[in-house]
């Protein structure tokens, strides 16, 4: 693969692995002028914590370091090693902690063999000492642009498996991983439980079971169980024929019968009562509903699916929910992780949810809007805590779209192109975002930080911000909410260039 030298190359978030300091600055200032974030390491030891907290495009490790520069002398696998190995070491670590990432290798000339022999184990390329720098830059500017060609085809993946998905979102890992089940699950007919919290996006996940099953032709009907009395939620679900109660002058269908052939969505099913759970697990088992007031069975071919925000496997437990019920149901489990931990998925949804609402606020026929976010919102809604998720998201982004456009009616620009700003943001987002983070506005995009030192989550937030800004401090420091001086120390003191 060549680079294109018409268009530069990608940003990439770089780790150098050096044990000679002044070797390491040499690499990094070739790296910064084509606008790379590097991060500079000076033993595999630290290599490893950079790579167990870190997230790297393009990994640079010298082959040999001494052992005192090493892992105290013990390689990743925990046996001793005296430093000839080190390289080895901090590939086979990348290749487990960042398997997007490409390698590169750098040797004297006496070590080519080695370096060669490193190919088998998924190095991108090597580079003899001492460094021609153009040479060296335009072999990291190609292990770039592989990485950035591989996010670009995975972007289309997920672009081709979310077509059948209306409104759907998977940006990260974690939802990606979501999509591939419901792909899975959507080719049989087992019942399928979709469990996650409040607004995470569960009734547009069986709808892609649905839109993906061999029924996708036949209906797709969905009932919500929470909040209603058993008389009514067993009409609803059965129907009822002529005279069963007072009021009910004709036969009517329930929603089994209505989705027969298709597809039904039971949403909130730990709401339902117990003596409802019984019913509807006969209805399960056997296939056929009886409606209120008769005792005529009648067929109901339906392919089952259902969600919850609770933990049914606890309400077993407490006699709550019942457990053959439970089995029944949970033919697969189909589990969506809060917004918090799939951070990736918000700009995307931020930009997706921009150009709905956009449209929704055209009359007569007009176009819509056109409506853009800056990074600086975009990265503070990134960093945001989102309890409410998906659903949270949507709506605060509805009101940053209502008051942008009112802002530009106002002032006679409704015509024009509208940016929506950190201004935009609601305070209360705002305020949160500040409680949870420090002021700082930022948070690493791997999810949740659990676990993660208090040192890593600021050298994230700096890499990320550096990246956003194209390495401009000035922008970075104001984004992060920290003077020029304080994070000119930070990237001295972490090693960032």
């Amino acid at each position: 693969m060549t680079t294109d030298p018409t268009r530069p190359p990608p940003r990439a978030q770089v780790l150098i692995v050096e044990d000679e300091p002044d070797h390491a600055d040499v690499m990094a200032d070739a790296l910064r002028k084509p606008g790379h974030v590097c991060t500079i390491v000076n033993s595999v030891s630290a290599a490893l914590d950079e790579l167990k907290g870190g997230a790297f495009d393009v990994i640079i490790t010298d082959l040999r370091m001494p052992s005192s520069a090493g892992h105290a002398g013990v390689n990743a696998a925990g046996v001793a090693h005296d430093g000839a190995d080190a390289g080895l070491i901090v590939l086979q670590a990348a290749r487990a902690l960042q398997p997007g990432a490409e390698t590169v290798m750098v040797t004297a000339h006496g070590d080519v063999p080695t370096a060669r022999a490193a190919f088998k184990h998924g190095v991108y390329d090597f580079i003899e000492k001492p460094l021609d720098l153009e040479v060296f830059r335009n072999l990291i500017n190609r292990a770039a642009e592989t990485v950035l060609l591989r996010h670009q085809n995975q972007k289309l993946q997920d672009a081709l498996d979310t077509a059948a998905m209306p409104g759907m979102v998977a940006a990260s890992e974690p939802m990606r991983r979501v999509l591939a089940s419901v792909r899975t699950v959507a080719k049989s007919s087992i019942p399928v439980l979709i469990t996650g919290q409040s607004g995470t996006g569960k009734e547009l996940i069986a709808q892609g079971v649905h839109l993906n099953s061999r029924r996708a032709g036949a209906r797709y009907v969905t009932f919500n169980c929470a909040g209603q009395s058993e008389s009514l939620l067993e009409d609803q679900l059965f129907g009822h024929v002529r005279g069963a109660f007072t009021g009910a002058d004709k036969d009517r269908e329930g929603v089994f019968e209505y989705a027969d052939g298709g597809t039904l969505f039971l949403d909130e099913i730990g709401d339902m009562p117990l003596t409802m759970q019984a019913k509807l697990l006969r209805v399960l088992e056997s296939g056929e509903v009886v409606r209120l007031g008769s005792n005529e069975p009648r067929k109901a071919d339906v392919r089952f699916v259902s969600a919850t925000n609770r933990d049914l496997k606890k309400m077993v437990d407490d006699g709550t929910f019942r457990g053959d019920l439970y089995f029944r149901i949970n033919g697969a489990q189909i589990t969506i992780p809060p917004l918090r931990e799939r951070r990736e998925d918000v700009p995307p949804l931020v930009r997706h949810a921009i150009d709905r609402f956009a449209a929704q606020m055209t009359t007569d026929g007009a176009p819509p809007p056109q409506i853009t976010v800056t990074d600086a919102a975009l990265l503070r809604l990134t960093s945001a805590p989102w309890p409410g998720n998906v659903r949270q998201l949507l709506n605060v982004v509805q009101n940053m779209v209502v008051t942008a456009i009112g802002e530009a009616e106002g002032h006679g620009r409704a015509h024009e192109p509208i940016v929506i700003d950190t201004r935009h943001i609601p305070d209360d987002i705002r305020a949160t975002d500040d409680d949870d983070n420090g002021g700082s506005g930022a948070s690493g995009p791997n999810g949740s930080l659990a676990g993660t030192s208090l040192e890593q989550i600021e050298k994230r937030a700096i890499r990320e911000t550096l990246r956003l800004t194209a390495g401009n401090r000035e922008q970075a420091a104001a984004l992060l909410g920290i003077g020029e001086r304080t994070l000119y120390r930070k990237l001295k003191e972490y090693g960032l260039r």
